[in-house]
């Protein structure tokens, strides 16, 4: 029985993992992240719940990443600090696997193996042949999954864009070919469902982007995602047809501009890269940087200009920023922060709502239709994307023929079947989100981010009090203080009424209580918490450090 377990990846966007069993072995494809939502306060990223691979680790023959975005590779380090297997991906793919693994320390032992477009490669019972797709990162492969039970194909992320930048075109002949074999099971992205048609060419962005820098007359910024490798060179190429030096100034963008480079993936004259420190030597029209900060983050290089942070950059009257990304759902108000901030300086923003200046790495509907019908297979799975994108997905294979019945539609952690009866979801595994903050891996959970909720909407209030040991006298306090709460000069007379509230109680534990200590503490938490609701209506965290000395 052939065994596929999605771990993440199919009811949300990110946290991409999937395994392929059958008998004893096991094989992996992808690992990735996702970013934390609204609720997830402080958390850094969130990762899928390894608890089966771990379990069954030594079936487990190796993985397969097939891109090099986070939400298909984030995760990788935490896998192989749990299971050193062999990890098998394209050049660029591994380039930016060998740098994350670094950082990790785990670059020494780790089993890395380059594979090729065409190659084919064999994971106990698995044959798998991989496939060229295109997408917003170079290097990209779907799987043709040779098994016992028959052929899957897994289109990984794809758009089909018969005539890219890069030459990294969807290979669709292979995918026929597939087709023509038989396909038992195809299972395809579905990120943008949604979009009707297909999506724009990159010579049209590119096109688009060459009149914008052609027509400005200032400094021009370009902001993009770190692994947008095929933009990173269109955009060179534009700077050097407009003959501007080009400034590539960020630490994730400068590590995938170095790695493309030792790759062959990017060409760019040395005379015609300069350092951010050399922009004041050259006229605000000769100028384009390259940096990153397009979804708003805090810490990037636009983030900073924007607040006249930056040490070497200071924005200006003229400056051109061009957001050449997709607004990723969540990151509107940070995004629309850094515009607004951008125009207060004097800049002028062009972004994807007023500009098409930007391609989905993602297919549209009717390149997904074309996926299913020249693959032909006879069960579809929808895979990447939230629960509607799949939904939506199912419909769109009806529509071109795929018999209800053979549609699969899972979820995380489902188990999806195929023996000679057919094909079945049946059962499931424990799966879920884990997060990761700072150090800490899956030691936030629903009740400490509970507690910061609570911290971050009502405050602290802290309760400090020591007793003597031996005639149970108070010797300190009770010293009240607050942060977040209340501002203590204002309203000085609620914490000195608090005091007496915490005094009552102390009078009504006798001393001669052996756990009067504790008693204190947990009325002291009760006894404030009505208080301070019945007083202002808020329900501030409590912490009472009530010690005997």
């Amino acid at each position: 029985m052939l065994k596929i377990i999605p771990l993440g990846g199919l009811g949300e966007i990110g946290l991409n993992m999937m395994l392929f069993e059958y008998d004893d072995s096991i094989f992996i494809v992808d690992a990735g992240v996702m970013f934390p939502e609204d609720y997830m306060l402080g958390v850094d990223y969130v990762i899928p719940n390894m608890d089966y691979l771990i379990q069954n680790k030594s079936k487990v023959s190796g993985i397969v990443l097939t891109h090099a975005h986070e939400d298909h590779i984030g995760a990788l380090p935490y896998l192989l600090k749990a299971i050193n297997i062999p990890v098998f991906g394209t050049s660029f793919t591994l380039g930016i696997v060998r740098h994350k693994l670094e950082e990790h320390g785990l670059l020494s032992s780790a089993l890395l193996h380059e594979i090729a477009p065409a190659e084919k490669i064999k994971l106990g019972p698995f044959e798998l042949e991989f496939i060229r797709v295109n997408h917003s990162v170079i290097d990209g492969v779907g799987i043709a999954i040779r098994s016992p039970a028959g052929l899957i194909v897994h289109t990984g992320d794809f758009k089909i864009n018969l005539n890219p930048t890069d030459g990294m075109a969807t290979d669709l002949n292979k995918f026929a070919r597939c087709g023509d074999e038989g396909v038992l099971a195809l299972l395809s992205d579905s990120t943008n469902v949604e979009k009707e048609g297909y999506t724009i060419s990159d010579q049209e962005v590119g096109e688009t982007l060459l009149k914008i820098v052609t027509k400005s007359k200032g400094r021009i910024i370009v902001a993009l995602f770190a692994s947008s490798i095929a933009r990173i060179q269109q955009v060179i190429d534009i700077a050097k047809t407009a003959g501007r030096k080009v400034v590539i100034n960020g630490r994730s963008v400068e590590t995938s501009v170095n790695i493309a480079k030792e790759l062959g993936y990017i060409h760019i004259n040395n005379k015609m890269q300069i350092d951010v420190g050399q922009v004041k030597n050259f006229p605000d029209d000769e100028i384009l940087m390259i940096t990153t900060g397009s979804q708003g983050e805090p810490m990037s290089v636009l983030a900073r200009m924007s607040r006249g942070m930056h040490k070497q950059i200071k924005i200006k009257d003229g400056d051109r920023v061009i957001l050449s990304s997709k607004f990723i759902p969540g990151n509107e108000k940070a995004i629309a922060n850094i515009i607004n901030n951008l125009y207060r300086r004097g800049a002028d923003v062009i972004y994807e709502k007023i500009s098409a200046i930007h391609v989905s790495g993602h297919a549209f509907q009717e390149e997904l239709k074309l996926m299913i019908n020249l693959t032909k297979p006879k069960y579809f799975i929808p895979i990447h994307g939230e629960y509607r994108h799949l939904v939506l997905h199912t419909r769109l294979a009806e529509q071109v023929g795929i018999l209800k019945e053979n549609i699969l539609l899972a979820e995380d952690g489902c188990i999806i079947e195929f023996d000679e009866l057919g094909g079945r979801i049946k059962g499931s595994v424990a799966t879920s989100r884990v997060l990761i903050d700072g150090k800490g891996i899956g030691d936030v959970g629903k009740n400490v981010l509970k507690e910061r909720r609570i911290m971050s909407e009502e405050g602290i209030v802290a309760v400090s009090m020591a007793f003597d040991e031996e005639t149970g006298i108070i010797v300190y306090g009770p010293e009240i203080t607050s942060r977040g709460f209340v501002f203590e000069a204002e309203t000085g007379h609620l914490l000195e009424d608090a005091k007496c509230v915490v005094l009552e109680i102390v009078d009504d534990v006798t001393s001669d209580d052996p756990d009067r200590i504790d008693k204190i503490r947990s009325k002291t938490q009760t006894a404030l918490k009505k208080y301070f609701y019945f007083t202002i209506k808020r329900r501030p965290t409590i912490l009472p450090f009530i010690v005997e000395v």
